[in-house]
């Protein structure tokens, strides 16, 4: 009882006792990790001039953006898309902010009316613009459809930004024009002309090897010029690849297996009272059945020219007889035997004339588009049923369509041919039908109403059965790689990574400068993961990971260098700079040991020709016979006619040259406004390039992504 008394006396002390003790515990846990206490908050993926973009928004970008591009783009293509569209956006904003350029309810209707007027949705009996029937449209879908709704707002912002920028690029190129001075200056500069004779020793007559270019002097040169030097942090890799590739006693087997599914198997005449035989492929008489069980390629139940054929193997196909097969044959990733299964003549030209009707969600739909695919398909009958029951044609219904590029031609599309672009159903119908035929065909556009206007050139064409089966490595040979892989995995992280890899001759490839949100692997394609374990904190140089790629296989992967932010290494810059470092030297060379002062003398001591140039412009530095060399003519253009220049250090050698002529420019009536005026719409066209471009490389960009992707 006496110390629970002295326990209940020193309860305050005990509380600051173990308060401390809890705040020296967080304390050294922010000390540890300490970018807690000096990076923001783990929620910004990027900040723009200091407005942060948030890291939730930014992934559900991501996420509808991917869904948009389709299953083929990577996760990095989508986050890319949307890094771009977002910066731009926040970089756009803060001018539009500082000008207080906004888009205003009234200016919004003037818009969407600019946009909308010549939709017959949003027109009223007369042909008219009719902003109920928007209001209507979009209270109906706010109201049905979520996701027709959040595309119509996502319209809506696209067309607000759009005219923000309009104005924002207008009050710019406003501002934008050509002077007189200006005018006068680039006209002179495109018409002064200079004709020269000159001698050139080139810097090609000195070998390279007896050029010595230390490393101290690459530094200085990389530090005098740090804005061709500059780099980001980086990471150099060496990488083996393990492939899951069949052997060639897999690939046996599979051929082996193939003969088997083409002739099938005989009853066994010892058990009378089972059939077990088996029909093959070449006795088969449901084709499309017998392929889709039993081979890695369904069946397509199409038509196919003669020139839609693999070039290596049509002549062994196509002049098959309905029911004879070739093969097996390897036509990779596959081995095959390929039936001839029906022939016929069709046309392999078309022209068809058309009405489309489009659906919401269907491809290019526009935002204004109302149908639902039943009512689409609906609205694609009926116009169908007045063409067969009226005297109506389609050539009359030609404003329901919505293709407005055909309609223009009497909604005729041209004669195209099977291996167009057209959506495969549109075609289908047009070559497997007759001329005069007309009915409804969906695509991913819309209901088709189509009337097959004329066809030529038929031809035989013929349907074939693929049976084949992937070549792929057996569970054998792919047990074996792993095995391989692990050995070797085991023997680099003891020894070399090198020396066990030429040891085992396999094939070591470097790659090199790989930046932080980089995504392909040259040799590997895509792997993210290899970059993002190359610059996580615990990886050091010299370090090995094995890694399972997508494709299938392995890859044994050692990070050899980091390359730090900021200059490049002598061994990197030396590839420019040894050029520039060698031919300085050579001009000093060249320009030590002339001695003589006329160009005939000087042509005479090194072994070189006088050589004339004509009409030169200052516009234009360059010399026939020498090629681009602006000192040498901007030194050609500060002497007087007759005057000789000294030793010139140029491009490509060293020259002396004497000007022969001068002709001054000269000026017709109003020639330097014309020049001004050419200049100003220059000026003025290069804003929408180049104006973005400015305010990015101006703004204050952090950007914090390869710690989220």
């Amino acid at each position: 009882m006496a110390v629970l008394n002295k326990i209940r006396q020193r309860s305050l002390f005990l509380i600051l006792v173990i308060a401390l003790a809890l705040f020296s515990f967080v304390l050294a846990d922010l000390f540890k990790n300490s970018d807690a206490l000096t990076s923001k908050s783990q929620n910004v993926i990027a900040s723009v001039n200091g407005k942060d973009l948030t890291r939730e928004d930014f992934m559900l970008k991501v996420e509808n953006m991917q869904r948009q591009l389709g299953p083929n783009a990577t996760n990095t293509q989508a986050m890319n898309r949307v890094w771009d569209a977002e910066v731009r956006n926040a970089i756009m904003q803060e001018q539009y902010d500082k000008l207080g350029i906004t888009i205003e309810k009234d200016q919004m209707r003037d818009i969407l009316r600019n946009a909308l007027q010549s939709n017959p949705n949003f027109q009223n009996a007369d042909g008219i613009y009719d902003e109920a029937k928007l209001n209507e449209y979009i209270a109906n879908i706010k109201s049905t459809s979520p996701v027709a709704y959040q595309q119509w707002v996502d319209y809506e912002n696209n067309l607000a930004n759009n005219a923000m920028q309009q104005s924002y690029f207008n009050m710019i190129k406003a501002g934008v024009s050509g002077t007189i001075a200006e005018g006068k200056l680039d006209f002179e500069l495109d018409n002064n002309k200079v004709d020269l004779k000159y001698v050139q020793v080139p810097f090609s007559s000195i070998p390279d090897s007896t050029i010595t270019v230390t490393d101290a002097e690459v530094e200085s040169y990389i530090r005098a010029n740090p804005k061709q030097y500059e780099v980001e942090a980086s990471r150099n890799i060496n990488f083996i690849e393990f492939k899951e590739e069949a052997s060639l006693e897999d690939e046996e087997a599979i051929k082996a297996n193939l003969i088997k599914l083409l002739n099938g198997e005989k009853d066994n005449p010892t058990t009378n009272e089972v059939d077990e035989s088996v029909v093959g492929f070449k006795d088969t008489t449901n084709d499309a059945d017998f392929v889709n069980a039993n081979s890695d390629i369904k069946f397509n139940d199409k038509f196919l020219y003669r020139s839609e054929m693999p070039t290596n193997i049509v002549d062994s196909i196509f002049d098959l007889n309905k029911g004879e097969t070739f093969g097996p044959y390897k036509q990779d990733p596959f081995y095959m035997i390929t039936k001839v299964v029906e022939e016929k003549q069709m046309p392999d030209s078309a022209k068809v004339r058309h009405i489309l009707i489009p659906y919401v969600g269907g491809q290019r739909a526009a935002a204004d588009v109302t149908k639902t695919p039943a009512q689409a398909k609906a609205t694609a009958d009926s116009i169908l049923n007045i063409v067969k029951t009226t005297p109506k044609t389609v050539k009359d219904l030609l404003d329901l369509s919505s293709d407005k590029v055909s309609n223009e031609k009497d909604g005729i599309i041209d004669w195209f041919t099977p291996q167009s672009g057209l959506a495969q159903e549109f075609k289908d119908f047009s070559f497997e039908n007759k001329k005069g035929d007309i009915d409804v065909v969906e695509t991913s556009f819309g209901y088709h109403i189509i009337e097959i206007v004329d066809q030529k050139n038929y031809q035989r064409v013929i349907k074939i059965a693929n049976l084949a089966q992937q070549i792929e490595a057996s569970e054998k040979t792919i047990n074996n790689v792993f095995n391989e892989v692990s050995k070797f995995e085991i023997a680099a992280n003891e020894g070399s990574f090198q020396d066990i890899a030429k040891e085992k001759n396999y094939t070591v490839r470097p790659v090199n400068t790989i930046k932080s949100l980089d995504e392909n692997i040259p040799g590997l394609g895509s792997q993210r993961q290899i970059v993002r374990w190359a610059f996580e904190d615990g990886t050091d140089v010299g370090d090995i990971k094995r890694f399972n790629l997508s494709n299938g296989g392995y890859a044994v992967v050692q990070l050899s260098a980091k390359n730090k932010k900021g200059l490049m290494s002598i061994q990197q810059a030396s590839v420019t700079a040894l050029p520039v470092l060698r031919n300085q030297k050579k001009a000093k060379m060249i320009m030590d040991r002339i001695s003589a002062t006329s160009i005939d003398e000087i042509a005479k001591a090194e072994g070189q020709t006088v050589k004339t140039a004509n009409a030169l412009t200052m516009k234009n530095p360059t010399i026939a016979g020498a090629g681009k060399e602006p000192k040498v003519i901007g030194t050609a253009f500060g002497l007087q006619e007759g005057a000789t220049s000294g030793l010139i250090e140029g491009e490509k050698g060293v020259y002396v040259i004497e000007v022969t002529k001068v002709t001054p420019a000269t000026a017709a009536e109003n020639a330097y406004q014309a020049a001004a005026n050419r200049l100003g719409n220059t000026k003025s066209g290069a804003v929408n390039g180049k104006l973005y471009n400015a305010l990015k490389e101006a703004a204050d960009i952090e950007d914090n992504r390869a710690e989220h992707f």
